[in-house]
Parts: structure tokens; sequence; C-alpha cells
């Protein structure tokens, strides 16, 4: 039964270490030599004695180790010199290390179980018992390969033999502890890209489309920009926008066309334009000029009436007779000439 014991113990013991996954601690494998002292129990009649022993573990988490060891002490029967008590040990050990960021040594509580071989000389036979330990120690690292541990604590050895339940043996050792293979190369974080710029608040080239929905990121400033970002063939023809003879009142043909004129204006605010009067040759110089300044008037006050922003309008301006655009020799010629145009300035 305590031969089963043990061994259910050792499979555990192995199986938590087995599975321990990619962790953030050294995890690697190492191998341990340890010299010490056992204080036997008075129940014994036998002298304190050296132990020393070797063991193979590892850390199974950021906090728990896991040994296995065999160890052996060898003691004299008091008080006979020649009459020996060897004990030997194969058990299995946690320790729970209290570890502190940023410094190299800490201290830990251990348990242990295994089972220990007594063997006495004087009567030529041994029995093998169950034993389980309970100790503290302090471990801390040399350098990246080698730890040093000391630890003191009891062992309970359940051996019946002699009339006893069991002895209880103190002890006190120091170990040497060697990793074997090489550090893990450390995690490096995947760098974090910048955050992506938000690109509906620029707008690189100015011309009122932001850059998300730019799609001619080069356009020239001046140029009339369509919803796009894309310059747009534009032509506001307000060649019938004409007047009657000698008046400066909108005819219903020409409401038409400015209401068309101030749609287009309104769909791209970028555009700039001057208001131009212009009227046939009839009448004195002087007079065709006022004429046409005050056709220019009423053409700009429409349109700023229609929600045109009136700092996109140049003007108005009256050319009087000075610009036909026919000749006024005939009644549709001058008709012609009595005209307003809007005349796109980028």
């Amino acid at each position: 039964m305590k031969k089963k014991l043990l061994c259910c113990a050792l499979l555990g013991a192995m199986s938590m270490a087995q599975s321990a996954m990619a962790q953030d601690f050294d995890d690697r494998w190492y191998i341990s030599a340890t010299a010490g002292v056992l204080n036997t129990d008075d129940s014994r009649t036998t002298s304190n004695a050296g132990i020393y022993g070797i063991g193979v573990g590892k850390m199974v988490s950021s906090n728990v180790s896991v040994d296995v060891d065999l160890d052996r002490a060898n003691t004299t029967i008091d008080p006979l010199p020649n009459a020996t008590w060897d004990l030997t040990t194969l058990s299995v050990t946690g320790r729970y290390h209290f570890i502190k960021e940023g410094r190299n040594w800490w201290p830990y509580l251990a348990a242990g179980i295994g089972a220990t071989k007594n063997h006495y000389n004087f009567i030529g036979e041994g029995d093998s018992n169950l034993m389980v330990k309970l100790g503290a120690g302090l471990q801390a690292d040399v350098n990246e390969r080698v730890d040093v541990r000391i630890e003191a604590g009891m062992r309970y050895d359940f051996n019946d033999t002699f009339g006893d339940s069991h002895y209880n043996d103190l002890y006190a050792s120091a170990s040497i502890l060697f990793a074997l293979g090489n550090l893990p190369a450390p995690v490096v974080a995947p760098p974090v890209a910048p955050p992506a710029e938000d690109c509906s608040s620029k707008d690189d080239d100015g011309d009122g489309v932001n850059n998300c929905n730019d799609r001619c990121p080069n356009s020239q400033a001046g140029q009339a920009i369509g919803p796009d970002g894309c310059p747009v063939p534009l032509t506001i023809d307000l060649k019938g926008v004409n007047f009657d003879f000698d008046k400066d009142t909108l005819r219903p043909d020409a409401v038409v066309i400015l209401d068309e004129a101030a749609d287009i204006l309104n769909k791209y605010p970028q555009l700039k334009v001057e208001v131009a009067g212009h009227t046939d040759s009839v009448g004195a110089e002087a007079y065709n000029q006022g004429l046409s300044q005050r056709r220019a008037q009423v053409v700009y006050n429409y349109l700023t009436g229609k929600g045109v922003d009136a700092g996109r309008l140049v003007g108005p301006n009256g050319f009087g007779e000075l610009k036909p655009i026919d000749v006024n020799t005939t009644k549709e010629g001058r008709a012609r000439n009595r005209r307003t145009e809007l005349n796109v300035q980028n």
C-alpha cells in the first residue's frame, strides 16, 4: 500500500511538470546536489548523521516547483559504533516560492512525500516505510544557470519495526541547483501600429473636400471642384438674361436662367464669378454705362437673395456699350447686346 501511494505521488508530480505550458518564467529542468545534517529522533537511539543526495526538478508555475530527490543518511546505534542504521529516501517535494520582482532571493515553504528504506546492519535486515516532510527555506539566483537553496524542517518516518508508530527527524540542508539548457528567448511584443490618421478632418489641397472623399488630392487652387474633389468642366451661360430696351428689370425667362445659375453656384462653393452688365449702343455712352450698372446690380441682388455668398461675387460691374457680342445695326443684334453675364474668375 505504501509503495502504491509513493508511485501515485511520483506520477502526479511528473504529470504536473509535463503539463506546464509555455511560461513567462524559467521552466527549465534542473539537477540538484544536497548536503546537510539529520537530527534523528531520540527514540531511534542513534547518532545524528550527515545527509547527502541528488535530485531533479523544475518550476511548474511562476511560484511552484516540484523536485524528485534521492538522499541517504548513515547513523550509528548509541553506544554501539559498529551498529549502523542506514536511511535511504526517495521523495517528491513541492515548494511554494514567495517570489518578489526585482529581488534575486526569496523564501519558500516545502511539503513532500516519499518512502524511506531502513537498513539495520546489526540485525541484517531492513524495510521500507512511508515518509512525509514539512519545511521552509530560502532560495537565491546566483546566475542564469545556478541557484542555491537552504532548508530546514521535519521528516516523519512511519516506521513501526521497533514498536514506535513513527520517528520525527529534524533536518537542515543546503542544495545547489544547476539548470539544464538555455533560457527561453524573451517574448517580444509586436510593435504597436500608430493610430490611423483621421482623414475626414484633413484637406491637404485646400479644395474644400476632405481627404477621405477626395479622389483628386492634387487639385490646384482656384479650380472648380466637384464633390469628389476633382476639377469639373463648368460653364455658366447667362446669354438668355437679356433686358428690354432701356429697362433694368428681369424678364420671366431671365428669372428661370438665374435660378439655374444660383443652383450651380450653391453646388460649387469654390466658384467665384464676376457679375457684368452690358447695353446696346443706342443712347449716350454715359447713360448706357449707368444702365448697365443697374442691370448688373439687379442680377447681383437676385443671386444673393438665392443664398449665393456675396463674397464670391465680383462686382456688380457695368460696361455700358463697350463690349458688344453682336452688331448694333439690327434689332436682333441690339437685343443680344442688352445682357448680363457671369464671368468665371477661377
